[in-house]
């Protein structure tokens, strides 16, 4: 199957020789921009965003990251490539079995939030155990069950608040009796879903051998990463800029929660890196009613710009403390 190459560093705009902290600040500025929610034209914006989500999901995971870069010195001349079968070069590829005749199973996905281009290098696996390959069977007298196949999924904090159900488009070639026609497949997304969490499909891996039972299908999930949060299981950071009088007299902010916006007290003498915690406002533990905690970080934010009037009562109140 011919992919079309991503190039992960210019979705992001970032040098390929850019560090952890620089691939994080251009995906929240861009993240930002284009985030559904903000953005004017939603289906174009939906689109983008999930572009700079996979993007982040490689180059933030150093072993994705070093995985693409083994792509080879001519990288930024490719275009249209066939991967190769089994995901050689370290790839997770989506041809899987092989057996006598040489032969595979190939695996495509609609509907995962991922490319092609991510499916083929990064998103599939086969699990342990089960039946290695259709060009055996011949030679097998037992029944064996099919192999297990692994992939990716990229589930919104909207899923994860609410639940849902994923419209996915499975084709399957390379199998007997099959004419690699495509199936369609609704994936029930749990509330309260984690990071890793596995979603089976039964019956949607590798089909067995001699009237052995097919594998399964399992979509580990991925959390689509967001502009204002960082999520720490059911927990959610966000770092909350304030200038340096509500700092001292104290103010009020408004929050972006995935429960709503939410006005925030911010006490008086509040230090640069103090946390304040919102009970409640994180992410639902499970299919209950409990959900984790909202941090919020200080942090202080000084005017790039002052006139030579501020100037003038900055310099009045730096006398006042050091009198």
């Amino acid at each position: 199957m011919s992919v079309k190459f991503r190039d992960y560093y210019k979705v992001l705009g970032v040098e390929r020789s850019a560090s952890q902290d620089d691939i994080r600040k251009a995906f929240r500025k861009l993240a930002r921009k284009y985030h559904p929610d903000v953005a004017e034209d939603k289906a174009q914006a939906e689109d983008k965003f999930k572009e700079l989500n996979e993007a982040y999901e490689v180059l933030s995971d150093p072993e994705k990251r070093e995985k693409y870069d083994q792509l080879g010195p001519d990288w930024q001349h490719m275009r249209d490539f066939t991967p190769p079968p089994g995901g050689g070069g370290g790839f997770a590829g989506a041809r899987t079995g092989g057996g006598a005749s040489g032969g595979g199973f190939e695996y495509h996905f609609d509907g995962t939030g991922f490319s092609d281009f991510f499916e083929q290098f990064f998103g599939q696996r086969t699990r342990g155990g089960g039946f290695a390959g259709y060009g055996d069977m011949g030679t097998a007298s037992m029944p064996h069950r099919g192999r297990d196949i692994e992939a990716e999924i990229l589930v919104t904090l909207e899923e994860v608040m609410h639940g849902g159900q994923r419209v996915l488009t499975l084709q399957r070639t390379g199998i007997p009796g099959e004419t690699g026609s495509a199936h369609t497949i609704r994936v029930r997304i749990p509330k309260g879903v984690e990071e890793g969490q596995m979603i089976r499909c039964a019956g949607m891996g590798e089909p067995g051998n001699q009237g052995g039972d097919p594998g399964d299908l399992f979509l580990r999930v991925a959390l689509q990463r967001h502009p204002d949060f960082v999520i720490t299981g059911q927990d959610l950071h966000h770092e909350l800029p304030i200038p340096p009088w509500d700092a001292v007299l104290g103010g009020q902010a408004t929050i972006p929660t995935p429960h709503g916006r939410i006005e925030l007290k911010v006490p008086a003498g509040t230090a640069n890196g103090t946390e304040l915690r919102l009970r409640g406002k994180g992410l639902p533990k499970g299919s209950g009613s409990a959900h984790g905690d909202l941090y919020c970080k200080i942090r202080l934010e000084v005017p790039e710009s002052t006139t030579e009037e501020a100037k003038a009562l900055w310099k009045q109140l730096q006398d006042l403390h050091q009198s």
